[in-house]
């Protein structure tokens, strides 16, 4: 669990707060209007954020996603994004959002979550480039990650990730 940081519900109150967040630590604003753009569109499913003495400084989206094997649609989630303050990175709040964001999509009946992110970080929470790179998708290679929460949910010979227009991605 992350040190001093209990991690809870995002409330509208938060948002201004993290929307600044992910611009510090993304170094821009993509992932502020990301975040808009999934909660205007009604997919944001899961929005968690690490509040430390009332300063917002972790958060977390996931966020409904469109994927399907062999025609049968998956209950998924895009993780995207995750951020943590750059002065308390390291500090265990980032794993604490991921490991609780990933209970409550298990709670709430999700099967399967994919991430865009660093090769060395999500596998430790069960991620697997393998298994995403069977799906056809925008992303491709090590950082393109898949996590079944349901054994064989991604299991079939043909997968697709279609993600919604607020990614800013092209079709596939």
């Amino acid at each position: 669990m992350s040190r001093g940081a209990p991690i809870r519900e995002r409330l509208p109150a938060d948002d201004a707060a993290i929307g600044g967040l992910n611009d510090v630590a993304f170094g821009g604003f993509y992932e502020s209007r990301l975040i808009q753009d999934l909660r205007e569109a009604g997919l944001a499913a899961i929005e968690l954020v690490a509040d430390e003495a009332n300063a917002i400084v972790g958060h977390i989206m996931l966020s409904a996603l469109s994927v399907t094997i062999d025609g049968r649609a998956v209950r998924a989630l895009a993780l995207a994004p995750m951020c943590v303050r750059p002065d308390r990175q390291r500090s265990g709040i980032g794993s604490a959002l991921v490991r609780n964001g990933l209970e409550r999509a298990r709670r709430d009946g999700w099967q399967a979550v994919l991430a865009l992110g660093h090769a060395d970080y999500y596998p430790r929470f069960g991620f697997s480039a393998a298994l995403a790179a069977r799906l056809k998708a925008p992303f491709s290679g090590a950082s393109f990650m898949a996590l079944e929460l349901v054994s064989d949910a991604l299991g079939g010979a043909q997968g697709r990730v279609v993600y919604p227009p607020a990614f800013g991605l092209d079709k596939t």
